[in-house]
């Protein structure tokens, strides 16, 4: 299992790193499911053009273990075998990888449906702060933005 917060170039994980990392479960032989996403930088935000982007948490320890917590309900409630987790925090460009999630299954409709509620769970309850800076000034946006 990955979880991790990672400070930008710190650690480098792409999207087939966490599938490969699935695939290596004790599992994988039940299984016939692997969905995953990549979040990434969008260059235009609504009315503006947005140059940078800072992604900061106040506590990275804590909001790894409220990740951990956010993977293992998601996997009970559907019951699907694993779920990788890596988001980035530090200064990132238009393009630059945010958010890498992958989940290992046994069917498609219940992986796609942990994959979904994982994703938004980590958006919304984790406390990540993020700031753009565009053509419009800087915006703030907290958790749930």
């Amino acid at each position: 299992m990955i979880i991790k917060i990672v400070e930008k170039d710190d650690e480098v994980y792409n999207i087939q790193d966490l599938m490969d990392d699935l695939k290596k479960s004790r599992s994988v032989d039940e299984c016939g499911a692997i969905f995953s996403f990549e979040g990434f930088v969008r260059g235009k935000e609504d009315d503006m053009d947005v140059s940078k982007l800072i992604l900061t948490v106040a506590d990275k320890e804590k909001a790894e273990q409220e990740i951990k917590d956010i993977v293992e309900s998601v996997k009970i409630k559907y019951g699907v075998v694993e779920i990788n987790v890596v988001h980035y925090i530090g200064e990132f460009y238009t393009g630059d990888s945010l958010f890498l999630i992958s989940v290992l299954g046994n069917h498609r409709q219940e992986t796609l449906d942990a994959i979904k509620e994982a994703i938004e769970r980590v958006k919304f309850e984790i406390e990540f702060k993020k700031e753009e800076i565009s053509n419009k000034g800087n915006k703030i946006i907290m958790a749930g933005g």
